[in-house]
């Protein structure tokens, strides 16, 4: 089964998604050279109200780079309840590749493309693969799970969605550990990592509720999930290997693209 198979999107907001990211190119002057989902949907445990979140890169023309004044370098359209759109200009990109920023990494992992130029994008994704860097992606998803399992779990009654919000990132502290590259966005990707039989019932049996209720469904807290989550964050720091790139090829990347696209 292909990625976006387990991860459907209607067509009605499929072609939503598509009429405005054109009126933004049209109003901003811009070309959008990537757009996916990045919420619940993508990761692959949305519920029956789940929003559409829509994330870009964008390439401004020449004349946007000469300017005194930084210019901002975000487009932003909260649209209503169901879809919230945004992007960061290709400049703020590459400087949060270049830190290996999780977040911009998910986005080019994520099983629902909305539109993207291929060469730009892959060309994109090679470089996040050469400025990867395992100790900052590790960091990030454990300060995740710790915030998320301190502020959401820790009632008698949780909301479903926020087990995922800890166990997701927590999988890819585990992938990085295991030594697998960068940890893929799909939960059902990360759940490969895990081989206790009990566990992998409790969590399916979790997504079927998850999947089932709305996005602020209660029900009780789960002591095996408690427990697997507490020995997770307790789990020893491995040593892991440091990124080596050079900044040039992110300088080189910029300037062949922008001028392409002018």
């Amino acid at each position: 089964m292909e990625r976006e198979e387990r991860h459907p999107l209607c067509d009605t907001m499929r072609a939503r998604v598509l009429q405005e990211l054109e009126r933004i190119e049209r109003e901003r002057n811009v070309t959008v050279l990537y757009a996916c989902e990045s919420g619940s949907r993508a990761w692959g445990f949305a519920s029956t109200d789940s929003d559409y979140d829509v994330r870009f890169v964008y390439v401004e023309k020449p004349d946007w780079f000469v300017q005194v004044d930084t210019p901002r370098d975000v487009i932003e359209r909260p649209l209503d309840d169901e879809l919230d759109i945004s992007g960061w200009e290709l400049r703020k990109t590459l400087g949060l590749l270049r830190k290996s920023n999780p977040t911009l990494l998910e986005w080019l992992d994520s099983p629902l493309v909305y539109r993207q130029d291929a060469t730009a994008t892959a060309q994109l994704r090679g470089l996040a693969e050469a400025f990867y860097s395992p100790p900052a992606a590790r960091s990030h998803y454990l300060s995740m799970a710790k915030k998320n399992f301190r502020g959401y779990l820790q009632g008698d009654s949780v909301r479903f969605k926020k087990y995922f919000y800890v166990l997701r990132p927590l999988l890819a502290v585990r992938w990085i550990d295991l030594g697998l590259g960068r940890p893929p966005m799909t939960f059902a990707d990360l759940l490969g990592t895990v081989d206790d039989a009990q566990l992998l019932d409790e969590v399916a049996a979790l997504l079927v509720l998850k999947r089932n209720a709305d996005e602020a469904a209660y029900g009780p807290r789960r002591p095996a999930l408690h427990a697997y989550i507490q020995r997770e964050l307790e789990r020893q720091v491995p040593s892991l290997p440091r990124t080596h790139a050079d900044s040039q090829q992110l300088d080189d990347y910029l300037r062949s693209t922008v001028k392409h696209f002018a």
